[in-house]
């Protein structure tokens, strides 16, 4: 499945913090989550968003990185390190040097593991089982099983393939694996 940034309107936060793109999601049959690749707009330090009893990878994308932090917890999310975390903790945010975007993950750990690379220019394997590629500048060839794909700054895929990336000289992109436990 292919999708583009450029196709999906962003979801302002209750608490008016900033907004989220949701790119990708898989539920159960009773629909709940299993799940969720968004990219996410924080505009303004504040109570950061969480998901009882799943898991977290998020990943600041652009701009200088946040801290999450509460009385027992310090988080440092810094630029293109993705950042792993119990998505159940209740944490505030606080911005380093103004709005940033970050990429994230959200998942229930008993029933998925996940990894999250953030590639620059060349070409990358990727095994078969479920995969998101995200383009965050530049642009990429994606060849898989079912096809090759051009996908430009702002467009992603996801998809049950195996293939390679090749991704151009001026670009960078999010690489996430889910496996099925």
């Amino acid at each position: 499945m292919r999708f583009s940034l450029s196709q999906i309107s962003p979801q302002v936060w209750k608490n008016g913090g900033g907004s989220t793109r949701e790119l990708a999601r898989e539920d159960t049959a009773k629909g709940h989550m299993i799940w969720r690749a968004s990219l996410a707009r924080i505009d303004r330090d504040g109570a950061f968003s969480n998901f009882p009893g799943l898991s977290r990878i998020h990943c600041i994308v652009s701009g200088a990185g946040l801290q999450l932090s509460n009385a027992d917890v310090q988080l440092v999310a810094d630029p293109l390190k993705p950042l792993h975390f119990d998505g159940g903790l209740d944490l505030t945010a606080r911005l380093r040097q103004g709005a940033c975007e970050a990429f994230n993950l959200i998942y229930d750990p008993d029933r998925m593991s996940a990894e999250m690379k953030i590639c620059d220019a060349g070409r990358h394997h990727f095994d078969d089982g479920t995969q998101l590629i995200f383009v965050l500048e530049g642009s990429l060839r994606l060849e898989t099983s079912a096809g090759v794909e051009q996908l430009s700054s702002g467009e992603g895929w996801q998809g049950v393939a195996g293939g390679f990336v090749d991704i151009a000289q001026d670009g960078r992109a999010v690489l996430l694996r889910l496996g099925h436990l």
